[in-house]
């Protein structure tokens, strides 16, 4: 699974960004699809995660600003920020976790990272 994102930049406190990620090669043992963030001297963080039935996860300092949304179709996965504040700066990262079928047997398999794509909101 290759997941190639895009999206990002600058931009003032209180203004919007979407990010958009595409996911190519064995989508078709992706199973959750979302975005984590790092901010520096910070670990790695869930910003919001989406199954392959639709149920959206967001962690709590995100909820009510950023909405994510999955096209099964198109294998993307995209996030819309808005109200954006300095704190949600970090690089943010798509990310894929897939299964592997055998026979009726489901086992989690390797997950997957996209490259990060920086976002900087100056206040």
């Amino acid at each position: 699974v290759q997941l190639q994102a895009s999206g990002g930049g600058l931009v003032q406190a209180g203004k919007s960004l979407r990010l958009s990620c595409a996911a190519s090669g064995s989508i078709s043992s992706i199973t959750t699809m979302g975005w984590y963030r790092q901010a520096p001297g910070k670990q790695r963080e869930l910003v919001a995660d989406i199954t392959k039935s639709g149920s959206v996860n967001y962690a709590d300092s995100v909820k009510g600003r950023f909405t994510s949304s999955r096209d099964s179709a198109k294998n993307t996965v995209d996030l819309q920020m808005n109200s954006l504040k300095p704190e949600d700066t970090a690089v943010y990262y798509c990310h894929a976790d897939t299964v592997r079928v055998f026979g009726t047997i489901k086992l989690p398999g390797d997950d997957y990272w996209g490259k990060g794509t920086q976002v900087t909101v100056s206040s």
